[in-house]
């Protein structure tokens, strides 16, 4: 099991606020010294901080329920009650936080240190003597402290990167990552070998860098949960450049961008926005088609893509590192626009029926063995067939 989650799903529940007192002073020499019930404490909050040290969520998979501690009751003498203990919970940068039942969006955690409260504590209430008035001197009355909130959330995270690498399997995606970066993604000659994004930090002229992220292959009806579906096409949601790859060796390399850009606006059509760079790929490798016919070459193909598109197209070749320099350069220019320096993105409501499809464990996971409890189990158990063997007697 791969040890890489970005997506969880959990119960929260703050702390209610506790109960303020009721209490009337008694004393040997002060026999009618009127109230004097202290305030309740205040419940412990859910909050969400930022940590740029983590890169999963595998820390809250089998974290399923994080409760939040109640607050104190008041007490005589005016005692203030306890406050309840905050829980924290920890998520690396680029956490979405979506409603479980309905999958509108709540929050984000972008940088580190930044505390976001999910659930706030319940106030506490106030004690009688709060409630004290020349009419009313001794109150036999105190506030309850307020309820505690719950809340069922699906939390994902949104890889944060400068490039986003876009194509369909095979199309040379981390093999072009290998080449650029340090990154050693796996590499082979089936199609989805990438089963999780992969980041790795280009080096470019003069020791500037910029981090480029690679997602699974996407086919044709992904935003509808084929393939690996809805799962990891959020991690481009928050890249400034999106590099479009085509094989070379691709019969239509405009149908499949075409086909790449409708997927993506399908799951979000903010995507589009997005500064678009295509690169063909494979460009070592010779344009045949199927029956053993040269295809014309790619040189006389890239200009009319450019002008049908309107985006850089370069030519490259991951194997030679031809054209790698000048789609460095072009990528470097794309970033550095103004227009593309800002990437906030709206979080488009989530499918929860979809994604919890999408996200559901492997046949492996599911046939392990299970432990059945009797107070588990509706029909009638024949008890009588273990009886003499010890455990009865």
């Amino acid at each position: 099991m791969t040890n890489f989650i970005d997506y969880v799903k959990i119960y929260c529940r703050s702390g209610k606020g506790g109960a303020g007192c009721m209490h009337l002073h008694r004393a040997k020499y002060l026999p009618k010294g009127g109230p004097d019930g202290g305030d309740g404490g205040k419940g412990g909050s859910i909050i969400l901080r930022g940590n740029r040290n983590l890169w999963t969520l595998l820390h809250l998979k089998y974290q399923k329920h994080i409760l939040a501690t109640d607050g104190g009751k008041g007490g005589q003498s005016r005692s203030f009650g306890k406050d309840g203990e905050d829980k924290i919970i920890e998520v690396p940068c680029g956490t979405v936080v979506y409603d479980g039942e309905t999958g509108e969006w709540i929050c984000e955690v972008k940088e580190h240190n930044e505390r976001v409260v999910l659930l706030k504590g319940g106030r506490g209430g106030l004690g009688n003597w709060h409630f004290r008035t020349a009419t009313n001197q001794a109150p036999r009355y105190a506030q309850p402290g307020e309820p505690a909130q719950e809340r069922t959330v699906i939390m994902q995270l949104k890889v944060l990167a400068d490039v986003g690498l876009v194509g369909f399997p095979n199309a040379g995606k981390s093999t072009l990552l290998s080449v650029v970066s340090a990154a050693k993604p796996e590499i082979a000659d089936y199609p989805f070998t990438t089963l999780t994004p992969q980041l790795g930090i280009v080096s470019y002229r003069d020791g500037r860098s910029f981090c480029m992220a690679d997602i699974p292959g996407i086919i044709e009806g992904a935003a509808e949960g084929k393939g690996l579906g809805l799962r990891f096409l959020r991690h481009i949601e928050r890249n400034a450049v999106l590099l479009f790859m085509v094989p070379a060796t691709s019969k239509d390399i405009i149908g499949e961008y075409n086909i790449l850009l409708h997927e993506l606006e399908k799951y979000n059509p903010e995507l589009l926005t997005k500064a678009r760079v295509l690169a063909i790929s494979k460009t070592d490798v010779p344009r045949i088609d199927e029956e053993g016919n040269e295809l014309p070459p790619i040189s006389d193909i890239q200009s009319r893509i450019s002008n049908e598109t309107g985006i850089p197209v370069i030519c490259i070749s991951s194997l030679t590192s031809e054209g790698i320099d000048e789609l460095k350069d072009a990528l470097w220019t794309e970033l550095n626009k103004e227009q593309n320096q800002v990437i906030e993105i709206s979080h488009a409501p989530i499918d929860v029926t979809v994604i919890e499809k999408d996200e559901e464990p492997a046949d492996d996971e599911q046939d392990e063995e299970q432990t059945i409890y009797l107070n588990e189990v509706e029909e009638e158990w024949d008890l009588s067939k273990y009886k003499g063997i010890g455990w009865d007697e």
